[in-house]
């Protein structure tokens, strides 16, 4: 294990790090409320968006079962 100031800092880019997974996922998830409210539920980039979703929540999920 580092010290103090080491594991300080890696907790400080794990925090950076949910938070750019948070800002990823709202962004996508306004973009397929976008497509779908045009009727674009079929198309390659809303499939592409909608694994993203699946992805991200995944992230943030397994960031939350260790308390992060």
């Amino acid at each position: 294990m580092g010290d103090e100031n080491e594991d300080l800092a890696r907790l400080g880019r794990y925090e950076a790090f949910r938070c750019d997974v948070v800002a990823e996922l709202a962004s996508t998830e306004g973009q397929l409320r976008d497509l779908k409210a045009t009727g674009k539920t079929k198309t390659a980039t809303y499939q592409q968006l909608f694994a993203n979703r699946l992805i991200l929540r995944g992230i943030l999920e397994r960031l939350a079962d260790h308390g992060i």
